[in-house]
């Protein structure tokens, strides 16, 4: 897996830093619903206009879904955001994110298969996106018996990571870095027996090109790569929040069957793109997930 991450450690990543641990500071004094709520307002309503992200979201369903109206958009698009504000603090509010998931329902076709897996000890690959709370599906996983070591992404401001990898370690199981020496790390750990928590919907240059919500996405095929080596058992995970704002259904979906790298990637997307078309306003519209001028370029350059 190639290293598209670059981190950064700048005077304004350095303010951007302080006032996102003021702010989280501050709310982790409020009680657990006060504080879920009031970082989902900032969210909608400061960071994401302020930033673009809001914008952003937009424009990509506008791009994915062309013939929605402006005003559907732009209701879907501060869902988007309140639901990320939501999931930075109820990371950031371990104690309470793992109370809370010991009564989260879990269910769906993949538990059984998953109870028998871990019974077996044979290594699980739980995969998902960033997709209602994805680390709420592991914290729902682990308080019921299961080591799920989470693959992630550092976040590009350098100071902010510091404090983010914590959230990832304290839900439980160990966190690799994506990269060269993580991968490795984290391989061991499924080959071990372990079980493995990770997220397929960002765009990756390097990755193998699958359909996702109708247009292509260059994708990660690790999971398929992994799974084929280590005979590793593929489940989909979503976290679903529910109408509180602060709980989840955790739905475990069927395994992907093994086959290839490139089948088992596209049979993941399918299961995601499923789940963001029932709940559009759950799903991460902000990130860059699709590129198409990039895409458009390297096709042009027959890369």
């Amino acid at each position: 897996m190639a290293v598209e991450d670059k981190q950064s450690r700048t005077l304004g990543d350095w303010i951007v830093d302080r006032i996102a641990r003021a702010v989280i500071a501050v709310l982790l004094l409020l009680p657990h619903r006060v504080r879920v709520a009031t970082m989902g307002w900032i969210a909608r309503n400061l960071v994401g206009p302020l930033t673009g992200y809001t914008r952003r979201a937009r424009k990509n369903l506008a791009y994915i879904w062309p013939d929605m109206s402006e005003p559907e958009r732009r209701r879907i698009a501060r869902s988007v955001l309140d639901n990320a504000g939501r999931v930075i603090i109820e990371n950031y509010a371990t104690a309470d994110q793992l109370a809370r998931a010991a009564t989260w329902t879990t269910h769906g076709p993949g538990l059984d298969p998953a109870q028998k897996a871990l019974a077996e000890g044979r290594p699980i690959l739980f995969v998902s996106g960033h997709f209602g709370n994805y680390q709420a599906a592991r914290a729902a996983m682990n308080v019921r018996g299961y080591n799920l070591g989470g693959l992630y992404r550092p976040l590009n401001n350098g100071y902010f990571n510091d404090h983010y990898v914590r959230t990832v370690e304290a839900v439980g199981g160990p966190a690799f870095a994506r990269g060269r020496r993580g991968l490795a790390n984290f391989m061991r750990h499924v080959k071990e027996g372990g079980h493995g928590a990770l997220l397929i919907d960002q765009y990756f240059a390097d990755g193998v090109v699958v359909d996702f919500l109708g247009k292509p996405a260059p994708t990660a095929q690790s999971v398929g790569d992994i799974a084929l080596k280590f005979n590793a058992l593929v489940i989909p995970i979503y976290a679903r929040r529910l109408e509180n704002g602060i709980d989840f259904d955790v739905l475990l979906e069927a395994p992907v069957p093994h086959s290839d790298a490139k089948t088992m990637t596209q049979a993941l997307m399918d299961s995601l793109g499923a789940q963001v078309r029932e709940r559009p306003g759950q799903w991460f519209w902000v990130h860059r997930r699709w590129k198409p001028d990039r895409q458009a370029a390297r096709a042009a350059a027959g890369l």
